[in-house]
């Protein structure tokens, strides 16, 4: 599963790993075929050496090899998400089984598609015991960008109105549960007549974006007050309906953009005391991103947050990355994980 691993006396240990890289960007996601090399890597004093079990892919794993991102770095290997264990690095680390996520692990630096990774100590957090790695490699940009932009924006209170535009992709489902486990009154969007499709503490009422307007139905469910908290996972498709539903000093959350340019009513923004909120994980640091994931370990703990459903068929070797890569950027409703010590 993983290349010979040699150590000399007090010396940090080397491992030979298989990667995954992009020597550089490509032109579209079509084009994208991942090499998988052999890369001989060590710890800093102040990191870990993780032996990787499971790797999420995201979005932005892919937007980065296809230059959308423009401070990417080439050559590099990708992977925002890892579930793994410690093989070295401070005594009390080694042999505990971790997980993470950063912004800049593979943008800015290495990542974690890989069979090994180096992270900072400080930014691995202990996996709780009931998930399965695949599991907690899946948790982490999705929940990171819920749990960030709650926090910015307030955190929601018991009886709160959220509204979740989008509410069955990944982020969409994170910001349900933990909305619901705080005791709001959640209320989700989908294009279609879909049902909400993860987990939450409490009934998940939902509106068929295509059937209904969607601020009007919102004021109807809510005896006009409208939506304490929006958290737009779209962008500017459903900008106006979010601005819309906003009830009087409410919030929105904004993570996405398709056309990026919006008409902006002044007058109702400052009348309405609305506050807008921009969350760019991308930005955080994995000893940021580490901080915020642990304000859900008590949440996986008590079982009032689930990780996403792994799918066998959503597991794939580094060998066969370009097709996990072409299911996310497919937008596959799955959660794709890598297996990296699978061929």
């Amino acid at each position: 599963m993983t290349g010979p691993v040699t150590t000399a006396a007090g010396a940090a240990l080397a491992v030979d790993a298989r990667c995954i890289r992009f020597n550089a960007k490509v032109p579209d996601t079509a084009s994208i075929e991942p090499a998988v090399e052999t890369r001989r890597l060590s710890r800093g004093p102040d990191d870990v050496l993780i032996e990787v079990r499971a790797a999420g892919v995201n979005p932005s794993d892919v937007k980065a090899a296809t230059g959308l991102m423009p401070y990417a770095v080439f050559p590099r290997t990708p992977g925002r998400d890892y579930a793994g264990v410690v093989i070295d690095g401070p005594r009390d680390l080694i042999g505990r089984e971790v997980f993470g996520t950063s912004g800049d692990l593979g943008i800015r630096r290495d990542g974690s598609h890989a069979t090994h990774l180096v992270v900072e100590a400080a930014a691995v957090v202990e996996k709780p015991a009931g998930l399965t790695m695949e599991e907690a490699a899946g948790i982490g940009v999705p929940f990171v960008t819920a749990i960030e932009g709650f926090r910015r924006a307030d955190e929601p209170r018991p009886g709160e109105v959220v509204l979740i535009m989008g509410v069955n992709g990944k982020v969409g489902q994170a910001a349900a549960q933990l909305a619901s486990w705080r005791g709001a009154r959640v209320i989700g969007v989908a294009r279609t007549a879909d049902p909400y499709q993860g987990h939450a503490s409490g009934v998940v009422e939902m509106i068929d974006a295509s059937r209904h307007d969607v601020a009007a139905r919102v004021r109807e469910l809510t005896s006009g007050h409208g939506a304490d908290i929006v958290f737009n996972t779209v962008g500017d498709p459903y900008f106006q309906a979010a601005h819309n539903s906003l009830a009087l000093a409410g919030r929105q959350i904004l993570i996405a953009a398709v056309d990026r340019i919006v008409q902006f009513n002044i007058l109702e923004f400052y009348r309405g005391r609305h506050t807008y909120v921009g969350i760019d994980t991308l930005a955080f640091s994995s000893l940021a991103s580490g901080e915020l994931l642990r304000q859900a370990v008590p949440g996986f703990a008590s079982g009032h947050l689930r990780p996403f459903p792994i799918a066998a068929e959503a597991v794939y070797g580094l060998d066969d990355a370009k097709a996990a890569y072409d299911a996310v950027s497919a937008s596959s409703r799955r959660r794709v994980i890598l297996r990296p010590g699978t061929p």
